[in-house]
């Protein structure tokens, strides 16, 4: 049973549900210690005052928020614990909206809300089948960790679960990344739509979707218990220099998904369509042909 991050309640209207916080996920990385090598000897962060140069506890550690180079001002968790707000004690539902109108960049990592004893099973589930059915999901606030958060909750399996949010200032605007305008030929659209119906999946479940760097890593330590020698990954074939033609780069894409899907088991390939123009066919003659495309899309 994973362990209770956070307990507290959540806030529906006049509807209290007292709940349980834990971790939706499991986190299998290969863990290293910090070590020595000349010695192997593990080697250690100290908590050094910069002031009195010696080591100090953790219990003599404390928060401090720096005003200037010389004034900084204790704040301690009880401090923020005692804050006046609605949101320090309780998960605070303050809309509902459907989930398509959310930005997906917004969302972030989801923890499962446990009801907690009897008293909380009739508002948990309430509140559980009214998501459902109106296939909406939850925004709310609450405060962890010194701040007030932006919480999404949803339905997965019969549990709530909650996803801290961004708020909007967070998320930085892309504007400056987007590149150079360029001009993109419906053929080759075309050909991308091919090679996605090519990857496509019906779902995660499939052997590919792995942590293959977890698995090597694995590997790497049990040949090293055992004195063997590692298996080194293998160098790239040569491969010709950058291909200029993206039709050429497409359906080289398709040819080598197709390949690497033989055996069958993942969704069916789709057949490339007939191609319209010419393969060698410059840039600036696949652009004239826009023109006559416009009597057929008026049509």
């Amino acid at each position: 049973m994973p362990r209770t991050v956070w307990s507290g309640a959540i806030s529906f209207g006049l509807v209290t549900v007292p709940i349980h916080v834990v971790s939706a996920v499991e986190d299998h990385s290969i863990r290293f210690h910090r070590v020595h090598l000349a010695d192997m000897a593990r080697v250690r962060t100290r908590k050094v005052c910069e002031l009195e140069d010696r080591e100090v506890s953790t219990a003599e550690i404390g928060k401090g928020y720096e005003i200037s180079r010389d004034h900084v001002v204790p704040v301690s968790d009880q401090e923020l614990r005692d804050l006046p707000l609605p949101t320090a004690k309780a998960i605070e539902i303050v809309a509902f909206m459907p989930l398509a109108s959310i930005d997906p960049i917004r969302i972030g990592d989801g923890h499962y809300l446990q009801p907690d004893g009897q008293v909380a099973a009739k508002p948990y589930k309430l509140l559980r089948q009214a998501l459902e059915r109106s296939s909406r999901v939850a925004i709310a606030k609450y405060a962890w960790s010194g701040r007030e958060r932006l919480g999404l909750l949803r339905v997965r399996d019969d549990v709530i679960v909650l996803h801290a949010m961004r708020w909007p200032d967070e998320i930085r605007d892309p504007a400056s990344l987007l590149p150079p305008s360029v001009e993109v030929s419906d053929e080759e659209i075309d050909r991308a739509l091919a090679l996605m119906d090519t990857m496509t999946r019906d779902d995660l479940d499939s052997p590919e979707f792995r942590d293959t760097y977890t698995e090597a890593v694995a590997k790497l330590i049990e040949a090293k218990r055992e004195h063997r020698e590692p298996v080194l990954a293998q160098e790239p074939a040569d491969e010709p220099g950058q291909l200029v033609d993206l039709m050429a780069a497409l359906n080289e894409s398709v040819a080598k998904a197709k390949e690497a899907r033989s055996d069958g088991r993942h969704a069916d390939v789709h057949e490339m369509p007939t191609k319209r123009v010419a393969k060698k066919a410059p840039t600036k003659k696949t652009a004239a042909k826009k023109p006559a495309r416009k009597p057929r899309k008026s049509a």
